[in-house]
C-alpha cells in the first residue's frame, strides 16, 4: 500500500458532475469529458493530482445508485489510467457501500472515499464495523477515510487507533472543528507517517510543513484554474510556504468567502460555485440538482469580478 499512499499525494480534485439543462437534469458525460481534458491539459498530471468522481461537489446525494454507477464507469473510461482516481463512497447503507467498493475495484479506481454514515448519530463501534466492511470489500484498492464531522460522528484518535491495522486504509481526508485542543494538528502530526493526509481545512501553508506533513490538498480552485493547483504542489515541494500563504489569502480566500455567502444567504450544497466558475472559463456547465438552487444568474457578475481580479486564465467573458 506504500505505492497507493504515494499516488494520493498532490491536489485532491473533486470533479463536479455535469447535468444537461433540461427536464430532470440527466447526466452529461460529454461535458464530463471536457472537464477532465481541461484539467489534464492545463497542468494536472500523474505526479500532482488525484481526481475524485461522485463526491459531494459531484452531487452524489442527488443521484440514484444507478447514476452513481454510470458516473463511476464513465469517469474511469475518460481518465483511462492517466492519473489516479477516487470514487465517492458516501452512503447510509453498508450493503451499498460494499457495492460501491466492488464497482471501484472492477473499473480500475485507485481509491474509495468513505465517511461515517449520516443522518443518525452513529457510535464509533458502528463506524468501525462500517469501515471494516468497506476495507474488506475494497481489498486491493486504497480507502480514504473522510472526517465529515458536520454531518455525522466525528472521527477521534481512538477510532483511528481501532482501524489503523486495516492495511488498505491509506488516506485521511482531514478537517476538524477549530478549538484550543488543536484537533487538526493532533491527528496530522500523529498519523502522517501511517496515512497520506489530505488537508480539507485549508491550512495549506501550515499543514505542508514537516511537523504536520500533509501531502495532499483538497483544491476546488483546480476545477477552473488547474495551473493554480500545479503551482501549489510545486511550491509545497520547494518549501515556499510564504508564497503558498499568499496564494491562499489573495486567490483562494475570496472564492471560499463567496461560497460561504451563497450558502448562508441563498442555497446550500456543494459544487455550485465550482460550476459557475467553470462556465466562465468556457466549459459546459449546469446547475446542481435540487434541492440546491441554481446560482448562476444571481451570482454570475460577482463571480466574474472575483475571477478577473485574481487574473484567472482562460476567462471567456469580460
Amino acid at each position: 500500500m506504500r505505492l497507493l499512499k504515494k499516488k494520493l499525494e498532490g491536489c485532491y480534485v473533486t470533479v463536479p458532475t455535469p447535468f444537461k439543462d433540461e427536464k430532470d437534469l440527466p447526466l452529461n458525460f460529454d461535458a464530463l469529458e471536457d472537464y477532465v481534458e481541461f484539467l489534464l491539459g492545463n497542468g494536472l498530471d500523474n505526479n500532482n493530482c488525484t481526481l475524485l468522481f461522485g463526491g459531494a461537489a459531484g452531487d452524489f446525494s442527488a443521484m440514484s445508485f444507478d447514476e452513481r454507477t454510470a458516473l463511476a464507469i464513465e469517469g474511469a473510461k475518460i481518465v483511462n489510467g492517466r492519473v489516479p482516481i477516487a470514487l465517492g463512497g458516501q452512503t447510509t447503507n453498508t450493503q451499498e457501500l460494499e457495492k460501491l467498493a466492488f464497482i471501484a475495484k472492477d473499473y480500475g479506481y485507485d481509491f474509495l472515499q468513505v465517511s461515517c454514515p449520516f443522518y443518525f448519530q452513529h457510535t464509533e463501534d458502528d463506524f468501525a464495523e462500517y469501515i471494516t466492511a468497506a476495507s474488506k470489500a475494497a481489498n486491493g484498492i486504497g480507502i480514504i477515510l473522510y472526517n465529515t464531522f458536520w454531518t455525522s460522528t466525528s472521527v477521534s484518535n481512538q477510532l483511528i487507533e481501532r482501524i489503523i491495522d486495516l492495511q488498505n486504509i491509506v488516506g485521511l481526508k482531514w478537517a476538524t472543528p477549530r478549538t484550543d485542543a488543536m484537533e487538526f494538528e493532533d491527528v496530522t502530526s500523529t498519523y502522517s507517517d501511517r496515512f497520506t493526509i489530505i488537508d480539507n481545512n485549508l491550512f495549506f501553508p501550515y499543514s505542508a510543513m514537516k511537523p504536520l506533513n500533509a501531502k495532499s490538498f483538497e483544491v476546488h480552485i483546480c476545477n477552473f484554474w488547474p495551473e493554480w493547483g500545479a503551482k501549489l504542489i510545486t511550491e509545497v515541494k520547494d518549501k515556499q510556504f510564504e508564497e503558498i500563504a499568499r496564494m491562499m489569502v489573495e486567490e483562494a480566500m475570496p472564492f471560499y468567502k463567496l461560497w460561504v455567502e451563497i450558502e448562508t444567504n441563498y442555497t446550500s450544497g456543494d459544487g455550485y460555485l465550482d460550476k459557475l466558475c467553470m462556465e466562465l472559463v468556457g466549459l459546459p456547465s449546469s446547475r446542481c440538482r435540487p434541492p440546491t438552487r441554481d446560482v448562476r444568474k444571481k451570482y454570475r457578475q460577482r463571480t466574474l469580478d472575483y475571477m478577473k481580479k485574481i487574473k484567472v486564465p482562460h476567462l471567456k467573458f469580460q
